[in-house]
């Protein structure tokens, strides 16, 4: 039987290099392993872009996105008869109509918000933009706190950003509905809370493991992802579904984010202004 190429796509403040260690676990059992730059500029552009690389691809196709790069596989995959499953590992899981920010506003846990550094930018046309970075200062405690704080430095340095309009940006498709899938939840993760996971995983029917990590469970975890990449594979695992979390409002992901756009300070529902104020044309 001849085995898929497992596809890997990062999320955001990361980059392909986050997959090193599964990639290698995974060359090792004679699995082709491409991880394509995702470009975070908003999720039809990324998902676009991914579909588009998927199509470069002869023969079947493990899915997996992490974080963010969860929304994208799950857009990127709808139509595609050579993806046969997804992964989603501690990743956004949106419903078709559904934006990353109403869902992350779902559960409760994520303490991000605290931790962006809005960086403004203005496009050749003219026109502004918001990157979102993570403060070096604590991006080990909110993105990365179960990996040595040398480590986490690196990849802080290293990081790159995500436009902040994509998480106002509504998902096209959801592949999940159609596609079988896996899903890793981090029972310490500080970015997507655990419980948002656990819901995602649920409402997907998607066979789902828990582990003892952070967000980065790719990086401090890589045996336990890899495993469950290799049931994707193969179509093994349990069946079992997890325990639906308990629900309730929480502040927004993004919620108390102050940008540097004209004093403009954005909290909850202000950053979808925020974020459109990306196309206004230069005075």
């Amino acid at each position: 039987m001849t085995k898929p190429t497992v596809v890997l796509v990062h999320g955001a403040f990361a980059d392909a290099s986050s997959w090193n260690g599964v990639a290698e676990r995974l060359q090792r059992d004679g699995y082709s392993v491409v991880a394509p730059a995702n470009p975070l500029r908003g999720l039809a552009g990324d998902s676009a872009y991914i579909a588009s690389f998927l199509k470069s691809i002869q023969g079947p196709i493990v899915l997996v996105g992490h974080s963010y790069g969860g929304a994208v596989i799950s857009t990127a995959a709808a139509g595609n008869s050579q993806v046969k499953s997804l992964v989603f590992v501690n990743a956004f899981m949106p419903d078709k109509g559904e934006a990353l920010g109403a869902l992350g506003d779902r559960f409760p846990g994520s303490e991000l918000a605290a931790a962006l550094k809005p960086v403004p930018f203005r496009n050749v046309d003219g026109t502004n933009g918001t990157d979102l970075y993570l403060q070096a200062a604590k991006f080990h405690q909110a993105f990365a706190a179960d990996l040595p704080a040398a480590m986490a430095a690196v990849m802080a340095a290293a990081q790159r950003p995500i436009v902040a309009s994509a998480f106002m940006d509504k998902a096209a498709e959801a592949a999940w509905r159609t596609i079988p899938s896996w899903a890793l939840v981090s029972t310490r993760d500080k970015a997507i809370s655990p419980a948002l996971e656990r819901f995602e995983a649920q409402r997907a029917h998607a066979q789902t493991v828990e582990v003892d990590a952070s967000h980065v469970a790719l990086v401090s975890h890589p045996d336990a992802v890899t495993d469950l990449i290799r049931q994707a594979a193969t179509g093994g695992g349990s069946s079992a579904q997890p325990a639906l979390a308990g629900t309730g409002l929480s502040t927004l992901v993004l919620a108390g984010l102050g940008v540097f756009a004209g004093g403009t300070v954005l909290t909850g529902c202000g950053l979808i202004g925020a974020a459109r104020k990306r196309r206004e044309p230069r005075r």
